[in-house]
């Protein structure tokens, strides 16, 4: 019971942090629990844990006597962002090119496929959510778990950011980093595969 619980947070957590990012649930808006569980096609007990995993990561504030607010987008963290990422993510794809296993590579496989499709129809939710994807396997693949939590929320403001002002022209470069980063995972070169998402993070740095 407590697994199938697990796994409908988690669910409903990817459901919401979509709509967060996509800015589907605009920032700044009020909301309460009910929207949620309705847009995410959850219950009560996996959504209210996915309200807390998006309060801890800051896309979603608790206001006294008010209620849910979507995070307002601060484009002055941009930079401070993604200096973090830039120290951390190398370090995590170096460990994941070392630890994945097949299953872990496959779905990278994966990750690179729906980035290219999404790419070639013009979908930025679509590239999105192969992006979060390919974030939470080299989270796992890593196995790191004090490398991760300072990592995934740094990830989900990142993303709604990008979407704020993706381009078709930034999301084709995008895409092609990240297959670099996924081709030095899948052959095991932990230090290609550093120096492949330090190019990423620095392009996704640009303003």
């Amino acid at each position: 019971m407590t697994k199938n619980v697990d796994s409908q947070s988690h669910l409903a957590y990817l459901a919401l942090e979509q709509q967060i990012v996509t800015l589907k649930l605009a920032p700044g808006a009020l909301v309460n629990e009910r929207q949620l569980i309705e847009l995410s096609g959850y219950g009560r007990t996996p959504v209210r844990e996915a309200i807390q995993k998006l309060e801890w990561q800051r896309l979603i504030l608790v206001r006294p006597r008010v209620g849910l607010q979507i995070a307002e987008i601060q484009p002055s963290d941009h930079q401070a962002i993604m200096a973090v990422r830039l120290k951390l993510e190398p370090l995590l794809a170096n460990a994941a090119a070392q630890n994945a296993d097949d299953g872990q590579r496959a779905a990278l496989l994966e990750c690179a496929k729906a980035m290219t499709a999404a790419a070639t129809g013009g979908s930025f939710d679509g590239f999105l959510t192969a992006d979060k994807a390919f974030d939470e396997v080299l989270e796992e693949a890593c196995a790191n778990r004090f490398l991760v939590s300072a990592v995934a929320p740094l990830q989900s403001h990142s993303r709604r950011m990008w979407y704020a002002t993706a381009t078709v022209d930034r999301m084709d470069r995008s895409v092609a980093l990240h297959v670099a980063v996924i081709r030095a995972i899948q052959q095991g070169q932990s230090d290609a595969a550093q120096k492949a998402m330090e190019a990423l993070i620095g392009h996704l740095s640009e303003p």
